[in-house]
């Protein structure tokens, strides 16, 4: 693979990585600095930082994902659950389940992929805009085509991500502790605020998490969300452009949140500052498209987020690993934070 560019959007960070990078800041996480991340490891404890894949719940959140749903793997003509394998060969005491589930990758706690969000730019320098994706690239199947194909995208999957391990020095955002479950639209001059209040300092490869509530507010619910949700908890301001340069400056190798999107959502109706011609979803464009910055959407941070603050820290282990799945375009992941 050779660079397919000629020109590259503004502000972005195309080639800083190679030509034929797929990884993106991922790039950042260094033997050195997954060992700087293991020095924030005082007690051992562990956090879950996942839902149950059954989570939320519903289809509230996002109308076009489903819940995940079971079906049965058959073994000789018998149901492979709960089976007594002494009805395949009498000779057999044991007893066996298998399933197959169809899971929509991004319904519950999950990492975005670079082929989850691209744009139409003119990368050829032809005068004609072309759907492309980080550093240039265009996702194709097998056989050249735009669609999805029977193995999924080429280019860009998940699994270029797993490749990394995903782990290093996660450091909380606290929103929640200021501004409760009200919806707010996070600016770089509020974060700045958090940040300098909270004593938090981010550093170049670092993982931000981002705590909201909402996750929260997905377990107090148990499955039974109602519109109400859609509101509720922060944002990060996609548009704020000081934040923009604040993410591509500083450094950071991603962005994690529990809450729906990380920023505004266009599932929940457009925001009514979209320009006449541009993004639904600014954020994403900015970081999956510009600068290879992953985002998790939808994870659970209350209880890490609470054990921080009476511990008055803020870093710890993240390990985050998405699935090893060629072709897809994000994955389920069961993030775990050791501290």
């Amino acid at each position: 693979m050779t660079r397919r560019w000629k020109k590259r959007p503004e502000g972005s960070n195309w080639g800083e990585f190679g030509d034929e990078d797929q990884r993106g800041r991922m790039n950042l996480l260094t033997d050195e600095r997954r060992l700087r991340a293991l020095k924030e490891i005082k007690t051992g404890r562990v956090f879950c930082l996942s839902h149950p894949l059954d989570r939320p719940g519903g289809s509230v959140l996002n109308a076009f994902r489903k819940p995940p749903v079971f079906h049965p793997v058959m073994r000789d003509g018998l149901l492979y659950f709960n089976l007594a394998m002494e009805e395949a060969d009498p000779r057999y005491t044991d007893v066996g389940s298998d399933e197959a589930v169809m899971l929509y990758t991004q319904y519950s706690t999950h990492w975005d992929g670079f082929a989850h969000k691209g744009s139409q730019f003119d990368a050829d320098g032809d005068g004609v805009a072309e759907k492309v994706f980080y550093n240039g690239l265009q996702i194709v199947d097998r056989d050249g085509r735009g669609t999805q194909g029977e193995l999924g995208a080429v280019n860009l999957s998940v699994a270029c991500m797993a490749e990394t391990g995903v782990q290093g020095r996660g450091v909380m955002i606290d929103l929640r502790h200021h501004f409760g479950d009200e919806r707010v639209d996070i600016t770089w001059e509020l974060l700045e605020r958090v940040l300098r209040d909270d004593s938090v300092a981010v550093e170049k490869g670092d993982i931000l998490c981002i705590h909201t509530g909402l996750g929260q507010l997905i377990r107090d619910a148990n499955g039974r969300l109602d519109n109400s949700i859609k509101t509720k908890c922060t944002v990060l301001d996609g548009y704020d452009k000081r934040l923009q340069e604040w993410i591509a400056d500083t450094g950071i190798a991603a962005i994690a949140a529990d809450n729906l999107a990380v920023e505004r959502s266009s599932t929940l109706g457009a925001d009514p500052r979209l320009p006449h011609r541009g993004p639904g979803l600014p954020l994403h464009e900015h970081c999956l498209f510009k600068l290879g910055i992953h985002l998790g959407e939808l994870w659970y941070f209350t209880e890490l987020a609470d054990w921080l603050r009476k511990s008055g820290r803020s870093r710890f282990l993240l390990t985050a690993p998405p699935l090893r799945l060629p072709g897809a375009a994000g994955s389920p992941v069961t993030p775990v934070a050791t501290v």
